[in-house]
C-alpha cells in the first residue's frame, strides 16, 4: 500500500519511522530489492556539500537616527559590495561579491560566514540625502543578532547531476571546476552522487516549493526551482531559502577558488519520503548507476566537448581512463561531509525533530535551458590572423631572421621545422641577443609556444595574451601544423571597425 507523507509525519511523532542515509538505502535496494525497501523504508536522508556560487543574504539593517536610505546608494560590508537596489536598509549580500582591498582573498561568503560565527561586521554606506532620509552617509558595525532579518536566499544550488572536468591544452587553467592540469593531466568533478538530493527523486515527485530541508545547518525550504534548471538532461536546480541565524557554520564557509574567485561552501540535505516502490527504486540507485559527462574546460565556448560519460562509481575510484590513459581524479564535493549531513538529518527525523512537508507546487519537468540572446556575432580568430606567413627555421641566423623583420615591417617570426610550429622569435628577442654571442634561431626562440585556433572567439584569446604578457600568437590546426598568426595590432584594427 502507498503512504503518504501525514502517515509517515505520525510515524516520525511517534518514534516509529525507518529512516536510511541514501548510501544505506542503495544497499538495502540492492540486497532485498524496491518492493521490499518501500514496505521497510519511510524516509531517506540525502546531503551535499560543495561551492555553491549563486548564494546570498538578505539583510535588514533597521533604520538609523537620523535616517538613511541606502537603496540606490553604495553599501560595503566589511569592504566587500552589497546590493543597494532595494529599500531603505534592506541589502542584498551575494557569496562571489569580491573585497574592493583584499580582491579574491575576501569576499561575499566569507561575510555571510563571519556573520553566522558571530562577528562583527563594518558597514559604511554612502548615498544621497532626501526629506525623509537625510543621512547620507554612515559607518558602524553589527553582529548577526543584530539585524531583523537575515535571509540566506540561493537562486541556484544543488545540481541534480553536474559534470567532469579537464583540460586539452598545454597550459593550466583556472576554472569553476578547480585546477585543470594541461594535456589531460587530471579530472575533477562536481556531486555527492547517490547522496545528492535530487538524484534520488529524479522526476521530483517530493520535492517542490515548501518542501523542509537541511540547509547550513539550520532549516530552510525549497522556494521552487532554481535558476538554470534543466530537468531533460538530468541538471535540475534548487532555488533555496533559510534563516540565516539559526545556521551553523560548519556547514556554511566562505572560500575561494584559485584564480577564478569567491564563493560559499554550503550543506544541503533533503529527507526522501518512500512512499511507493517507484520512489524506493529510485533512491536505490547506486553510483554505478548515475552517469556525468566529462567535458573539455580547455575549450573556452558555452557549448564543450563531451569526451565521454563516465559513472560516479569511476569517478570515486581515483582514476579514469581517457584518451587510452589512467588519468588522476578529484571530487570538489566532500564526501565526507555529504556524509555527516545525510547522518544528522536522519537522526534529528528520527528524534522527532524534523518532519517533512508537502510541497505546495512540483518542481517543473518539462523547461528547457535557452542560451544568452547575442545581437552580435562573434569576431572569431580566422577572420582576423594574418594568412601570408613570414617564417624561419631554427637554424637560420639571427641576422636573417633580422632581415626579414625589417623587410615586412612585423614583430612575430613564427619558428617552422617539417611542417610543424616549434617555437617563435620576436624582435625584442632578437634586439636583446646583440652582443651575446648567439648566432641562430634555436638558440634564442621561445620553444613552449602559445597558440590560437581560428575557430576560437577574439575575446579568448585577448584573454590569453593579457595572461601570458604577449604581443601576438601563431594559429595552428588541429595537427598543431601553423595556418596564420594573430597580433595585438590586428585585433585593435578588428575591433576598432566594429565600433
Amino acid at each position: 500500500m502507498p503512504k503518504t507523507i501525514g502517515e509517515i509525519n505520525e510515524r516520525i511523532k511517534r518514534g516509529e519511522a525507518v529512516v536510511l542515509t541514501a548510501e544505506e538505502m542503495v544497499e538495502l535496494v540492492k540486497s532485498k530489492g524496491p518492493q521490499a525497501a518501500a514496505k521497510e523504508v519511510d524516509v531517506v536522508t540525502t546531503g551535499t556539500f560543495g561551492a555553491m556560487c549563486s548564494s546570498g543574504v538578505f539583510l535588514n539593517l533597521g533604520h538609523s537616527d537620523p535616517p538613511i536610505k541606502l537603496g540606490g546608494g553604495e553599501a560595503y560590508l566589511n569592504d566587500v559590495p552589497a546590493y543597494t537596489g532595494l529599500a531603505a536598509v534592506d541589502l542584498y549580500l551575494g557569496a562571489t561579491a569580491m573585497s574592493r582591498s583584499k580582491g579574491m582573498e575576501y569576499g561575499g561568503g566569507h561575510v555571510i560566514e563571519n556573520l553566522v560565527r558571530g562577528r562583527e561586521i563594518e558597514l559604511v554606506g554612502k548615498t544621497y540625502g532626501t526629506d525623509c532620509y537625510p543621512r547620507t552617509e554612515i559607518r558602524t558595525t553589527f553582529t548577526l543578532q543584530d539585524l531583523n532579518q537575515a535571509i540566506l536566499c540561493n537562486p541556484r544550488n544543488s545540481y541534480q547531476t553536474y559534470v567532469a572536468a579537464t583540460n586539452s591544452t598545454d597550459q593550466t587553467l583556472y576554472t569553476y571546476m578547480g585546477t585543470l592540469l594541461p594535456n589531460f593531466g587530471n579530472v575533477t568533478f562536481a556531486g555527492a552522487g547517490c547522496l545528492s538530493p535530487l538524484t534520488r527523486d529524479p522526476i521530483y515527485r517530493t520535492i517542490g516549493t515548501g518542501t523542509r530541508i537541511f540547509l547550513g545547518g539550520g532549516e530552510g525550504y525549497v522556494v521552487g526551482e532554481g535558476t538554470q534548471h534543466s530537468p531533460g538532461n538530468q541538471k535540475g536546480t534548487l532555488m533555496v531559502a533559510g534563516d540565516l541565524k539559526q545556521m551553523n557554520a560548519s556547514f556554511l564557509r566562505g572560500g575561494t577558488i584559485s584564480r577564478y574567485g569567491c564563493t560559499l561552501f554550503l550543506g544541503l540535505g533533503i529527507p526522501i519520503p518512500i512512499l511507493d516502490e517507484q520512489l524506493a527504486a529510485g533512491a536505490g540507485r547506486g553510483n554505478e548507476e548515475l552517469f556525468i559527462d566529462v567535458v573539455d574546460y580547455g575549450v573556452a565556448r558555452r557549448e564543450r566537448p563531451t569526451l565521454r560519460r563516465v559513472s560516479y562509481a569511476e569517478l570515486y575510484s581515483g582514476k579514469i581512463t581517457l584518451n587510452g590513459r589512467e588519468v588522476p581524479v578529484s571530487p570538489l564535493t566532500s564526501l565526507r561531509m555529504a556524509r555527516e549531513i545525510a547522518a544528522l538529518l536522519k537522526k534529528r527525523i528520527e528524534k522527532g525533530e524534523f518532519l517533512l512537508s508537502e510541497p505546495s507546487r512540483k518542481l517543473p519537468t518539462d523547461t528547457t535551458l535557452k542560451p544568452m540572446k547575442q545581437t552580435e556575432p562573434i569576431l572569431k580568430v580566422g577572420q582576423i590572423m594574418a594568412k601570408k606567413l613570414v617564417t624561419v627555421g631554427p637554424e637560420e641566423t639571427l641576422e636573417r631572421a633580422a632581415v626579414l623583420i625589417k623587410q615586412h615591417g612585423i614583430d612575430h617570426l613564427p619558428v617552422v621545422e617539417k611542417g610543424r610550429l616549434v617555437g617563435i622569435v620576436t624582435s625584442w628577442d632578437i634586439a636583446v641577443s646583440v652582443g651575446t654571442g648567439k648566432r641562430r634561431i634555436s638558440e634564442i626562440m621561445t620553444r613552449e609556444v602559445v597558440t590560437a585556433r581560428e575557430s576560437e572567439p577574439v575575446e579568448v584569446v585577448i584573454r590569453r595574451l593579457e595572461q601570458h604578457k604577449i604581443s601576438g600568437v601563431p594559429v595552428v590546426d588541429e595537427r598543431g601544423a601553423l595556418v596564420g598568426i594573430v597580433t595585438t595590432d590586428d585585433i585593435s584594427k578588428a575591433l576598432g571597425r566594429r565600433k
